[in-house]
């Protein structure tokens, strides 16, 4: 029997395929847009030009400073770009960052945002936004950020090296397994979580042997897509509290951070989710320990697995662990103080993830 569920369609867009860029320009107009300004970070500086030269006389300009947990004083001046150029619209082309950074501009002036990704963290699948100010990270929901249309073409991403495209699909395979134990999940949202890390798992490591097979690169792109709509669509527990509360508080790398916190973080609720724990184990080919399964892939792929490597003293867990306990949120199995310290000790470490956490 299934019980009841409310499941709520996020209103938006999605182009997928090969050569898929090229539709960017119908996609825009279809919207109503005349002037948009295109966001990039700096290392995609070079795909940002061309797609406002693609855009022509729709390219209000382009604003390569995108950067990680979208800082205040970059989201301000964005904001101020758009408002001084006549911009009513944003496209948004990269990863999180960038994607964040155009769901700031929305946030503050209601532009839409058009999304073009090149990486598989899954930012533009979702209603979510986040701000970091003086080393907190703040973020909340708001549907004026979801972007109106999101345009997937494998092709760009077959530049993402294999170690970024290893920590951004490990990114995504988070959002799936939060989506997995969350309390608002639902059918559909299992269904949805468990196809995109099966389709992950297949594809990264195909990707790392040939970052130029498109097959590949789709596969994963395809995974990408549903562990965000997975995002999008249900409450994240203790996995993304503790990625956002180090990323805003140490600024660690958002992908490679996600990556090394995921396995013990699995591993500390698979007790308490053990629906959860057998969708991971079918999605991972059949593993009876999907956190050891996890830990063991992103060492196969090259893949940090430690915090230590992110730049993390010994030192801050006790404090990271004190900010990631201060505010009660969904969990399906109680947070601790102690639980979370041993739990963030580990990962520092880099050791294997325990049973039971």
């Amino acid at each position: 029997m299934i019980a009841p569920f409310a499941y709520t369609a996020l209103p938006m867009r999605v182009v997928f395929g090969p050569g898929s860029l090229a539709r960017l320009p119908e996609e825009v107009a279809a919207l109503g847009l005349g002037r948009v300004l295109v966001l990039c970070s700096p290392e995609q500086a070079d795909t940002g030009r061309t797609v406002a030269d693609a855009l022509g006389e729709r390219a209000a300009g382009v604003l390569p400073e995108a950067r990680m947990h979208v800082p205040v004083e970059v989201a301000s001046r964005a904001q101020e770009l758009a408002r001084g150029a006549g911009a009513d619209g944003c496209v948004a082309v990269g990863g999180g960052s960038a994607i964040g950074l155009g769901k700031a501009v929305a946030l503050a002036h209601g532009l839409p945002v058009v999304a073009v990704p090149t990486t598989y963290a899954g930012s533009e699948m979702t209603p979510i936004w986040g701000l970091t100010e003086a080393g907190a990270k703040r973020t909340g929901r708001d549907p004026r950020v979801l972007p109106r249309s999101v345009v997937y073409d494998p092709e760009l991403t077959l530049t993402l090296p294999p170690q970024l495209s290893v920590t951004s699909g490990v990114n995504a395979v988070a959002h799936a397994v939060e989506g997995l134990y969350a309390p608002d999940a639902s059918p559909i949202v299992s269904l949805m979580a468990e196809e995109g890390v099966r389709a992950l798992a297949a594809a990264l490591p195909a990707v790392v042997a040939d970052g130029a097979d498109p097959a590949a690169r789709g596969e994963a792109q395809y995974g990408a897509w549903l562990c965000g709509a997975v995002l999008g669509a249900t409450t994240m527990g203790l996995h993304h509290k503790l990625c956002h509360t180090l990323g805003g508080t140490l600024d660690l790398p958002h992908a490679p951070t996600h990556t090394v916190v995921l396995p013990h973080a699995l591993a500390y609720n698979a007790p308490a989710a053990p629906r959860a724990v057998a969708a991971l184990s079918r999605a991972l080919g059949g593993a009876s320990d999907p956190a050891r399964a996890l830990w063991e892939l992103a060492g196969r792929l090259g893949a940090p697995r430690s915090l230590a490597e992110l730049g993390m003293a010994e030192d801050d867990v006790a404090r990271v662990a004190d900010l990631a306990v201060a505010d009660p949120y969904a969990n399906p199995r109680p947070v601790t103080r102690d639980g979370v310290a041993a739990l963030l000790h580990a990962a520092w470490a880099g050791e294997p993830p325990a049973p039971g956490g």
